[in-house]
């Protein structure tokens, strides 16, 4: 009976035992395996990594070569602004300049640019014009300066060689002959002067010059002078007739 229980007590501990190196196997292949297949999936991570790092230098290049282009698109921007900026800056520049571009009411309309270049061609034109207006002015005017400065010449030499040579003295005109001779100038071109419009001083300067250039040339005054020299000789004439008749008179009755 003891045997038969020490038996079965020998025969528990073996499948005691065997049970629990079946157990440490089980585990053992598990920790195997669970090592086995622990090394694709670190590899697998390890390749996910790389992937990753391809993408962000991808993404960075890209985002470099957008920049770039952003960059290049936003300069284009400002600079095309700057070209309209002027062109604009040029054209209120010719409206503020040119009279012929200025609104006359307003109504607050703008002209378009074709219409502003187009005025500011015909005012550039008729500044041309002008100017060669002026020029032409200017050369006449300064061909009768110096035909003024010969005749100034003229009389200055004539009046130093009267000078240098006086003459006989009966042959001298006396200062009452010439306040004559001026008077009878001054009458007769007042004749002429009285007929200006004298309401305002505008109207005096802007009449005096035309009637300047209209009375007193100087084949006008040449024949004033000779006419009054001519009725000066005549009353001298008349009254040395005068004064012989008197004088015979007085020795008929002496």
């Amino acid at each position: 009976m003891s045997d038969n229980n020490s038996s079965s007590g020998v025969k528990e501990d073996v499948f005691n035992m065997e049970h629990d190196q079946d157990l440490s196997s089980k585990h053992y292949s598990r920790c195997s395996s669970a090592g086995s297949t622990h090394t694709p999936n670190s590899s697998a991570h390890n390749s996910d990594d790389d992937d990753d790092s391809g993408d962000a230098r991808h993404s960075t290049a890209a985002n470099s070569t957008l920049s770039y282009k952003e960059r290049r698109r936003e300069a284009h921007t400002q600079a095309e602004q700057k070209r309209r900026d002027a062109i604009k800056k040029g054209y209120d520049s010719l409206q503020e300049l040119v009279p012929r571009c200025q609104p006359n009411d307003s109504s607050g309309y703008k002209l378009s640019k074709a219409l502003i270049l187009q005025k500011s061609i015909e005012y550039i034109g008729y500044l041309n014009q002008q100017k060669l207006k002026q020029e032409d002015e200017g050369s006449a005017l300064q061909k009768e300066v110096t035909a003024l400065r010969i005749i100034k010449n003229g009389y200055e030499n004539m009046l130093q060689h009267q000078q240098a040579n006086p003459g006989p003295e009966e042959a001298r005109l006396t200062d009452e002959a010439k306040f004559q001779v001026f008077q009878a100038i001054m009458e007769e071109m007042f004749e002429t002067f009285k007929h200006i419009p004298m309401d305002n001083f505008k109207q005096l300067t802007t009449g005096i010059i035309p009637w300047l250039e209209e009375h007193c040339k100087p084949h006008i005054l040449r024949n004033i002078l000779s006419r009054t020299m001519q009725q000066m000789a005549q009353e001298a004439l008349e009254k040395q007739q005068l004064q012989a008749m008197e004088q015979e008179t007085g020795d008929g009755f002496s």
